[in-house]
């Protein structure tokens, strides 16, 4: 992944309710628009906070984390029926071409943004499907977050979204992050 991991040792932090304050549940879903049939991704899932909020509105939502340790204490705190954890790099995902409906992520895309990654994303996503993404922004103040040196301006984020094949239709900076929306053009 990018610049680092989130620590396992700080892995309650995730569990936090008050990061709802930068993407709330229902932005998420709002942003994520899936169905009952969606089968989606959530890269770099953690324990599982997002995963839990997204999972009851689709077929399939699987957890990604690079870190083993973090699906055992998905595992510990219980996974929803609709999720299935998959330990992988974005660089590198065990799914089928064209299988993901869509895919994001909440506070990681400076852990997992290279060329490769996107690449990736492009292959599992089908046609016309989305990638979600929040997360800090390099324009943000850095009160919370990684350093600010580890994060990415909004505009280098189209812009690579753009080159890996994709249209984005949403982009918007806030405070402290981005919301960035992108389909696939196929």
């Amino acid at each position: 992944m990018g610049f680092h991991t989130f620590d396992v040792d700080r892995a309650a932090n995730l569990e936090d309710e008050s990061r709802y304050r930068f993407c709330s549940r229902e932005e998420l879903l709002s942003l994520l628009d899936v169905d009952a049939t969606a089968t989606v991704a959530d890269l770099g899932s953690g324990t599982g906070f997002y995963t839990d909020d997204v999972a009851p509105y689709v077929d399939i939502c699987y957890a990604v984390d690079v870190q083993s340790e973090m699906h055992d204490l998905y595992r510990e705190k219980g996974l929803p029926e609709t999720v299935e954890t998959v330990t992988a790099n974005v660089e590198d995902l065990p799914f089928a071409d064209d299988s993901l409906d869509v895919a994001y992520s909440t506070m990681t895309y400076h852990e997992y943004q290279s060329p490769d990654a996107l690449a990736e994303l492009a292959r599992v996503l089908r046609p016309g499907g989305r990638l979600v993404t929040v997360d800090w922004s390099a324009d943000g103040e850095g009160s919370d977050g990684p350093p600010r040196a580890e994060r990415f301006d909004l505009g280098d984020v189209t812009a690579q979204l753009g080159e890996a094949g994709f249209r984005v239709t949403r982009a918007e900076t806030r405070r402290e992050t981005f919301v960035c929306v992108a389909r696939l053009d196929g």
